[in-house]
């Protein structure tokens, strides 16, 4: 071949010429000009040192070398076609690793329950959940993305918003029976509140000024300080997500709901991302199959 490789396009019309018996005929197949078969042919010939076909006034036919030549890379261009075909594919059809965090809450009342529709949807992402109580380093971590609750405050993050999620002073039957169920603010005072040890704005209750809840027990984990509400040990603030079934089977009794501030700055879901990072397919198809699935 004289270190010269013939182009694919060559090839396709060479292969169009042998199935359909003539340069005209070939043309007329791709859509192309008859002179632009005749010159991909010729090309091909020169670069083989052979002539590829016998031609006369009526018919064109393959020669020896002609028909060697073309059962060798029928079965090649075959497979080029499929390899293309799988690449583009590839392209559309979302695939790869997704590492999602979100705090141990969110990704047991609202993501797990989403995992398997979402595989199902989309075999080819390999999907990883990662529970983190607190603001995580997406690069640090090789997180694709993050799902936040609260007010952003990190400028070079992207965000979409997933939706807003009220909050629910809450405590159990139980506890509400035996230390009696608080009627105003002021009397939150004389109660156990159960908080967050290492976020202070989430002992926050959202009022117009915020109040700082008095805390008695402290957790770092949002669904430990669930189940120790639960369990009768007090009240606590937390967000609709987490705790709607539990208010709807009685397990949880909502308080004061109409001195929570609504709508507020920690209300706020986001998923973030970095803006100097290409939105994956992947990342795509994740948020577009949550957004319409979350009870929040």
């Amino acid at each position: 071949m004289n270190g010269i490789r013939s182009k694919t396009e060559d090839l396709e019309i060479l292969l169009a010429v042998a199935d359909h018996g003539g340069f005209s005929a070939a043309a007329n197949a791709l859509d192309i000009q008859v002179a632009k078969v005749s010159r991909a042919v010729a090309r091909l010939e020169q670069e083989h040192a052979c002539s590829l076909f016998t031609r006369t006034t009526r018919k064109v036919s393959l020669t020896q070398e002609g028909e060697r030549f073309i059962n060798a890379i029928r079965h090649a261009m075959e497979q080029i076609a499929v390899a293309e075909f799988a690449l583009t594919e590839q392209k559309t059809r979302p695939s790869g690793r997704l590492r999602v965090d979100a705090a141990s809450p969110f990704v047991l009342h609202q993501l797990v329950p989403l995992v398997k529709p979402f595989r199902a949807a989309y075999p080819d992402i390999e999907l990883e959940l990662v529970s983190n109580e607190s603001f995580t380093d997406l690069i640090e971590k090789r997180t694709d993305l993050a799902i936040r609750i609260g007010e952003l405050t990190d400028s070079g993050l992207h965000a979409s918003l997933l939706g807003r999620s009220p909050l629910h002073l809450v405590a159990s039957p139980d506890y509400l029976k035996a230390f009696g169920t608080p009627n105003t603010l002021e009397e939150l005072t004389r109660h156990d509140i159960i908080g967050f040890s290492d976020i202070a704005n989430l002992n926050k209750l959202p009022t117009t000024p915020p109040i700082s809840l008095p805390i008695h027990i402290k957790a770092s984990s949002g669904e430990t300080v669930r189940q120790l509400c639960l369990a009768g040990n007090g009240i606590a603030l937390l967000s609709h997500f987490m705790v709607s079934e539990d208010i709807i089977t009685g397990r949880l009794v909502s308080l004061l709901a109409e001195s929570i501030q609504t709508p507020n700055p920690r209300e706020q879901v986001n998923a973030v991302y970095y803006k100097h990072t290409q939105l994956a397919s992947r990342i795509d198809a994740f948020l577009n199959f949550i957004k319409t699935r979350l009870d929040l």
